[in-house]
């Protein structure tokens, strides 16, 4: 009789071991369908660009910066010019974003200017990360494109940051409907900035991620003229790689 009582104890034991195996199969399989086929899972970085060409991107035809500027993917990187000389532009993301982490590497001629704009509207209004030239001074300076904001941040001293002739990496993070801002180059942190307000136009608290090719002003080089020592020289470019975006 004892026998047979054990003999049912461990006949219990395997049954109920066999059910909790198959309960946590079902859960998981649940899980994994309850996702979608094509739905990425939250908190992961995406790339910005794939790499070939401008897709996902368009230029604004509404910026006083200009609307013909040579933008292209060349070997590993974004580049853009002005064209004519003189005409820059904004190059922007078809869709729009509110909180994010955004990842990029920056590389840039001397004596150019653009910047980062976030939150933009299609006419390139926003909140904006300058950056000049070669990290020359202005580079990490944070206000308004076509905006007046509520606050602003100084460019920070960039002599022992910043890699001259090279590429530097750059990450910002915009967070909140009144937008906290965070900068770190090369992994250092610049600053961090709590804006008063939501400055942007309407209230809105999305828009599109702009990169800037800062017009001139003058549209013909002159030869010897002081312009070109602080504005753009004829073939100068900035350059973009890696651009990732972390949506929170």
């Amino acid at each position: 009789m004892q026998e047979v009582v054990e003999s049912i104890k461990i006949s219990i034991r395997i049954i109920s071991l066999n059910s909790i195996w198959w309960i946590s199969l079902l859960v998981l399989v649940g899980c994994a369908s309850s996702k979608g086929p094509n739905q990425r899972p939250l908190n992961e970085e995406k790339a910005l660009f794939n790499g070939k060409d401008l897709s996902g991107w368009h230029a604004s035809k509404t910026t006083h910066h200009g609307t013909k500027g040579d933008f292209h993917w060349e070997r590993d990187r974004l580049v853009m010019k002005q064209n004519p000389y003189g005409m820059g532009g904004i190059l922007l993301t078809d869709s729009a974003y509110t909180d994010f982490d955004l990842y990029l590497d920056y590389k840039g001629t001397p004596g150019t200017n653009g910047g980062v704009i976030l939150r933009s509207s299609e006419s390139g209004s926003g909140y904006q990360l300058e950056i000049v030239g070669d990290g020359e001074k202005g580079t990490g300076a944070f206000f308004g494109e076509m905006l007046r904001t509520s606050t602003t941040v100084p460019a920070p001293n960039l002599t022992d940051i910043w890699k001259k002739r090279d590429w530097n990496a750059i990450h910002i993070e915009i967070k909140g409907i009144v937008p906290l801002v965070n900068l770190w180059i090369n992994g250092v942190h610049m600053w961090e900035i709590q804006m008063e307000r939501n400055d942007l136009l309407g209230d809105v608290t999305e828009g599109m991620i702009g990169l800037q090719l800062h017009w001139s002003s003058t549209h013909l080089p002159v030869p010897g003229g002081s312009c070109c020592a602080y504005s753009w020289k004829p073939g100068a470019s900035h350059s973009y790689r890696n651009i990732r975006l972390l949506e929170r």
